[in-house]
């Protein structure tokens, strides 16, 4: 009691300045911040739990729906009597969000996800309503653990989805590498693996017909950085554009320089608003080896060159790409979204061979 009677005495003594002085502190500022951190993780685990309560909530409606089917009593097709008598009387007892729709995307999570161990739960319903859109169980399983591995929105997924990555990625591969593409998601081992077929730059908002010019391209492709930070894919670092080197008194400029953290690499990007011509091939390794002797520091891998024509001849590429030792490759972009008939037909055929 004597103690604590001194305590308060002390206390008493304390002038304003006193107490300002700690609450300005670097101690009180610490606090504030790691209170607000706890806050933040806190508010995350909540919405995660939530997420995760309503797919396996979900699931079970579903998991419902097909054992009552499976009785005999009605096949659920969309638009059937069962859906819709389910969704009036589900919104009078419980609310919103028992849409037709809805409740017919919670029987198709049960019949594509039987096991509910199979299911994400750093996903939410909001993905799993676009995941179940898609029919081809290869291609499904390639958005579900790309996007629980890049940390997708909705919004990122949808655009991927439109842009059709999966058939872009796995044209640009070999048989064997689509079924580890489908079953683990893009695995970025060597420099191969961060290429695409074609690159899709829809976000630009440029024209389709060549009336720009490849500044034009370029500063567009910079204005909309978060979107073409997730066309090029993950690890990519921005380090600029246009950016110079002299030699013997000559300036030269490239395009767009990366960084890949992953490949610990830098990515020079060469843009041509026509078709690529064997002298850009020519102009690449000269950069490459610029790079790979002057910019590279300790722990640098050789530097990558990647070329992005609007079309290109594969016979000229294919002599003016022979015994190059730098990593050089061509690709050819897109100011529109993929034709998906087009690029299904052709993975198709591609897998059939």
């Amino acid at each position: 009691m004597k103690n604590e009677e001194v305590r308060m005495k002390n206390n008493s003594y304390m002038t304003g300045s006193d107490k300002t002085s700690i609450m300005n502190g670097s101690n009180y500022t610490d606090l504030l911040h790691n209170i607000g951190d706890e806050l933040e993780r806190g508010r995350r685990q909540v919405v995660s739990v939530v997420n995760s309560a309503m797919v396996e909530t979900y699931w079970h409606i579903g998991q419902h729906i097909v054992e009552y089917e499976q009785k005999g009593n009605e096949k659920a097709d969309y638009g059937s009597q069962l859906l819709t008598k389910l969704s009036k009387d589900l919104t009078i007892l419980y609310g919103n969000g028992f849409s037709v729709s809805n409740i017919y995307r919670m029987r198709e999570l049960y019949i594509d996800y039987p096991i509910f161990a199979t299911l994400s739960r750093k996903l939410t319903w909001s993905h799993y309503i676009e995941l179940l859109k898609i029919e081809d169980p290869l291609e499904r399983s390639f958005y579900e653990k790309q996007t629980e591995k890049e940390h997708w929105g909705v919004r990122e997924l949808k655009r991927q989805i439109k842009s059709m990555l999966f058939h872009r990625l796995a044209l640009s591969t070999n048989k064997d590498e689509v079924m580890r593409l489908a079953n683990e998601g893009q695995i970025i081992e060597r420099p191969e693996d961060i290429l695409k077929e074609p690159y899709i730059f829809e976000f630009t908002g440029l024209p389709q017909l060549p009336v720009y010019k490849e500044g034009d391209l370029e500063q567009a492709l910079v204005d909309n950085l978060s979107l073409f930070f997730l066309e090029l894919g993950k690890g990519f670092t921005y380090v600029g554009r246009q950016q110079k080197f002299a030699i013997d008194g000559r300036t030269y400029k490239i395009d767009l320089v990366f960084y890949h953290r992953i490949l610990k690499c830098f990515v020079l990007i060469d843009l041509k608003r026509g078709e690529v011509q064997h002298e850009d091939i020519g102009q690449m390794n000269f950069y490459l080896n610029y790079y790979r002797e002057e910019m590279n520091t300790e722990g640098d891998t050789d530097p990558i060159g990647i070329i992005l024509g609007a079309s290109q001849n594969k016979l000229t590429l294919h002599y003016a790409l022979q015994n190059i030792s730098n990593q050089v490759f061509v690709s050819h972009y897109q100011l529109y979204l993929p034709n998906r008939e087009q690029l299904e037909a052709e993975f198709n055929r591609f897998m059939s061979q």
